[in-house]
């Protein structure tokens, strides 16, 4: 995992060449969008808990034969593990979007999850349906305008739209 300076100057280093006018360019609009890119960490992070509760309970009603007896979220014990994952899953994407790259959500979450649940007999598209429902709870959070920094945001939130795409795909 690079961050956008850090794989600006390595790929510069390794064809042995200055960074280029347009990779510069591009480090600034980096620079630029950083206050938009914490505004909007910040404003998933502290609503983690409600994004992913409000998921699980809207997955739950859609689904309540995980939640009945014999379902794959049948007691506390397994319906706190599948919140734990929903909000392992949350926090690796912000941590794309802080970054703006999707290569820690790959790398430390998703590679291998799917299999995972497999193995474990986790209903995979149930997962990913999670997922969908935290999508459009942290989207509304991340559009909502009242204190945050003030522009255009739509690439940010098509941003942060694909990372969530990225890991429902990844488990469905």
């Amino acid at each position: 995992m690079l961050d956008a300076f850090t794989k600006v100057v390595s790929q510069a280093d390794t064809q042995g060449q200055l960074v280029s006018g347009a990779q510069i360019d591009a480090l600034l609009a980096v620079v630029k969008d950083g206050a938009k890119r914490t505004d909007v960490v910040n404003r998933i992070t502290g609503s983690a808990s409600t994004i992913v509760t409000n998921a699980a309970r809207a997955l739950f009603e859609e689904q309540p034969q995980l939640i009945a007896p014999g379902g794959n979220a049948y007691t506390n014990r397994r319906v706190a593990a599948c919140m734990r994952d929903m909000e392992i899953v949350l926090r690796y994407v912000t941590y794309a979007v802080f970054l703006g790259d999707a290569s820690v959500l790959d790398d430390r979450c998703l590679n291998g999850l799917r299999e995972t649940y497999i193995a474990l007999g986790v209903p995979t598209s149930s997962m990913a349906n999670s997922i969908v429902k935290m999508k459009e709870a942290a989207i509304a959070i991340a559009n909502d305008r009242n204190n945050i920094q003030p522009g255009d945001c739509s690439s940010l939130i098509a941003e942060l739209s694909s990372y969530f795409d990225r890991a429902a795909a990844a488990i469905s």
